[in-house]
């Protein structure tokens, strides 16, 4: 009989005599007639790279992690030793080959079967459930032998030799994360615009306000630009200034070179001249090249003069231009800001006064009263007709009162005529064709007509 103590990680696995199955214990006396034995039930690792297809026929791959052990529990150990003691191997090798490849087998079995039965989506979307089916079938499988499941790592799926979805469906992912948070922001802004417009437009002053600021503001663009404009001009004049002075100043140094070479022309000639002259009258020469020096003396400082003060005169000009369009630039610019001023303090002006007599028509009419525009058209209405004398005519056909006439309709008809013909000669100066009627004189039996003046004129 011997005394036996297993380790920590340790049981000790006792059979022979006297046992009906096997005893599992942490330590125990061993009779000969009984055989011990010792398993470890340290969790061992299985990695593994699964070949799995899904319902659509797609291929991937699936890394995963399984920590796996022995449960503690009496019942489950005695399973495990017998597992352990199904193998090749007795139980005393500690050999456990055949239990890795037993564990290999159920978990690959079982994740295909889940993977057939899912869609690539599916598995992709809904990790932890996939997870969580894989875990439960292994489980259910290992219980028959003992094992439990410490922890499952499925790790990301990858794509097969040829295959790149889960590439593609990565890069997808990340562009429709990426677009919805475009969109995110841009609904986010979307709803600060529409908020802020909203406030903006809740009364009409408000919007009052806001037109005339723009209209302000495109009054003060307009400023702006006319002040470049004319910065350009003024540039630009003087531009044109410093050409027109260069060119001045070269003409006159060429004058003044001219004049420079025909004074030593002049004065060679002289002296030719005098060379000449002298044998026979050296005086008179002398007289005569200094009388010709000095006359040219004298010219070259007149042109000399002449030139200076011209110069001078056309640079007072420039410079005054310059100075007169600089003033009129600042004064535009300046009328233009007032204008500009006091068109935003009249629209502010009117935009209360609409407000205050309740509406644009009350406005109108005020305006028109307060610049007299209903007198204007009643003044030139009048002046419209001043001077016209129409003529009105008046005549009376009837019988007399109380007395029967059955031919009073012809008559009348002819008594009117001759007064209708003379009114329109008299009027328009139309004269009836002569076999129409002859003109009646002025004083006729016809009753005369009546002309009315108009306008007491």
């Amino acid at each position: 009989m011997r005394y036996y103590i297993a380790n920590a990680t340790e049981y000790l696995v006792i059979t022979g005599a006297g046992i009906p199955d096997l005893r599992i214990c942490k330590k125990a006396f061993v009779m000969p007639w009984q055989k011990v034995s010792k398993i470890s039930v340290s969790p061992f690792d299985f990695s593994l790279n699964l070949q799995a297809m899904t319902t659509e026929k797609l291929q991937f791959s699936l890394p995963a992690v399984f920590t796996i052990g022995p449960d503690n529990k009496e019942e489950n150990l005695k399973k495990y030793a017998l597992l352990l003691s199904s193998g090749p191997e007795d139980i005393q090798t500690g050999d456990r080959s055949h239990v890795h490849d037993i564990v290999r087998g159920i978990i690959e079995g079982e994740t295909r079967v889940i993977v057939s039965t899912m869609t690539m989506e599916e598995i992709f979307k809904d990790r932890s459930i996939f997870k969580a089916r894989v875990i439960e079938n292994v489980q259910k499988e290992l219980d028959q032998f003992g094992l439990r499941i410490y922890n499952a790592n499925v790790k990301e799926l990858q794509d097969t030799p040829g295959s790149e979805y889960f590439a593609f469906l990565s890069r997808k992912a990340h562009e429709g994360a990426l677009n919805q948070a475009k969109i995110d922001v841009a609904e986010a802004r979307m709803r600060g615009e529409i908020g802020e417009a909203e406030k903006k437009g809740r009364t009409k002053q408000e919007i009052s306000k806001i037109d005339a600021e723009t209209a302000v503001l495109e009054t003060k663009r307009k400023a702006e630009k006319a002040k470049a404009d004319s910065e350009l001009i003024n540039r630009q004049t003087e531009l044109d200034r410093d050409i027109n002075l260069a060119k001045i100043t070269a003409k006159r140094q060429t004058e003044m070179r001219d004049a420079e070479l025909q004074k030593q022309v002049e004065t060679k000639r002289a002296e030719t001249e005098l060379e000449r002259l002298r044998a026979t009258d050296v005086i008179k020469s002398k007289i005569a090249r200094e009388q010709a020096q000095e006359k040219a003396d004298a010219a070259f400082y007149t042109e000399q003069k002449a030139a200076d003060a011209n110069l001078y005169k056309m640079k007072m000009e420039s410079d005054a231009s310059y100075y007169r369009q600089m003033k009129e630039a600042d004064a535009a610019l300046y009328r233009r800001q007032r204008e500009a001023e006091g068109m935003k303090e009249l629209a502010q002006a009117y935009a209360e006064m609409v407000k205050a007599l309740g509406g644009a028509d009350a406005f109108l009419r005020l305006r028109m009263i307060e610049t007299g525009l209903y007198e204007k058209l009643a003044k030139a209405n009048a002046t419209a007709i001043q001077g016209l004398q129409p003529k009105i005519t008046t005549w009376t056909t009837g019988s007399e009162a109380g007395v029967a006439d059955s031919g009073a309709p012809i008559r009348n008809i002819m008594q009117s005529l001759p007064p209708l013909l003379s009114t329109i000669h008299e009027q328009t100066g139309i004269t009836p064709p002569s076999w129409l009627a002859q003109m009646p004189p002025q004083q006729s039996d016809v009753p005369a007509a009546k002309a009315a003046p108009i306008n007491g004129k």
